[in-house]
């Protein structure tokens, strides 16, 4: 299973920034409205809130809450399945957006609603993947 690999995203001129940040410092990036300051991930050209076209990227901190969790135990894609079971969360940022994610390095049975996660940024095949883990 030598020649499976792990998925890249489909990079664009609006989504190469995101991928970008993370992978030159690290840093999770999200977009915010200028007009009613909604935030927002993944990434896209109108304000999901009010279709505003006016946004600007910001840096986040980092810190999530989780909001919900499954845990895999089938791997729906070839590089997944050395790493079963695994998690698949959505994660609420400090900053608004929410987004999916992994929660890494716990074990399943100890997550909880509304726990505190914090960012941490993994190399897969050359690509950095946002993920998360309890704090």
């Amino acid at each position: 299973m030598s020649d499976v690999t792990f998925p890249t995203p489909d990079l664009s001129e609006l989504s190469r920034p995101f991928w970008d940040s993370l992978k030159q410092s690290g840093t999770l990036t999200f977009q915010r409205c200028t007009a009613c300051n909604h935030a927002w991930l993944p990434a896209r050209e109108e304000c999901p809130n009010c279709l505003g076209s006016d946004w600007r990227r910001e840096p986040s901190k980092g810190k999530a809450t989780l909001v919900s969790w499954v845990v895999y135990h089938t791997a729906f894609h070839p590089a997944f399945e050395s790493r079963l079971p695994y998690t698949v969360a959505v994660v609420a940022l400090d900053e608004g957006p929410r987004m999916l994610s992994n929660i890494v390095r716990t074990d399943p049975q100890a997550l909880r609603i509304d726990q505190a996660l914090r960012l941490v940024v993994e190399d897969e095949g050359g690509t950095a993947v946002p993920r998360f883990v309890p704090v």
